[in-house]
């Protein structure tokens, strides 16, 4: 397929969710392409998975810039040199300033472990565990300038068992994280080449619970 939108992918860690994601482009019928891969931390692990599949790749160490500005602008330019159409988080441990997501509005995508609105922000899991939730899951959302709030685009749900803890819990919702990302930015992905969406339910394989919700 040789009109796919080009997709940057941005990470700070291991890059389960960008393998993902690499794994659903290498489908002829996958209506994106990876274009490039960034990473704020240098030795990300995500890097060698991006490597090992002849995907570009570029380190912008956050650390290196005085201003969130000046870093998240290095980024940008990055991204357009590269021709991106659409921006995906994907692990990527850094709040983006204002101006950066005003430069890409709704073209940016992330992956939260919570079943959005609830749970916003960082250990969402032992949130989820304390506040005696039966349910929890994750969520693929457009990113605005509030954290965790923009337009959902798909969630999937997992119990919450009595046994669990934060690891043991977290370990199930990135199962279903590395199921749902492809298929969101699949859906957003033909959104963006103006071709018709079939939005409803979807299966997931090996869901323990199937909550699919399509933008």
């Amino acid at each position: 397929m040789n009109n796919r939108i080009k997709v940057g992918i941005l990470i700070s860690g291991n890059g389960t969710n960008l393998q993902a994601i690499i794994d659903a482009s290498q489908k002829d019928s996958f209506p994106a392409e990876i274009a490039i891969v960034i990473s704020n931390n240098p030795s990300a692990y995500g890097l060698k998975r991006a490597i090992s599949a002849d995907i570009p790749i570029k380190v912008i160490d956050h650390k290196l810039f005085d201003q969130r500005e000046d870093f998240d602008t290095a980024v940008s330019i990055e991204l357009r040199k590269a021709g991106c159409d659409l921006v995906c988080l994907a692990g990527f441990m850094r709040i983006l300033s204002e101006q950066f997501v005003n430069n890409w509005p709704m073209r940016i995508i992330n992956i939260h472990p919570s079943l959005l609105p609830s749970f916003k922000g960082r250990n969402v899991q032992k949130q989820a565990i304390d506040a005696g939730v039966r349910i929890a899951g994750c969520t693929v959302h457009f990113v605005i300038s509030e954290l965790d709030a923009g337009p959902i685009i798909a969630q999937a749900a997992v119990p919450v068992l009595k046994t669990d803890n934060p690891d043991s819990l977290s370990a199930r919702i990135l199962q279903q994280e590395n199921n749902i990302y492809p298929l969101a930015l699949e859906l957003i992905a033909k959104q963006i080449q103006g071709k018709p969406i079939n939005a409803g339910t979807t299966n997931i394989p090996n869901a323990e619970e199937k909550l699919i919700s399509l933008y």
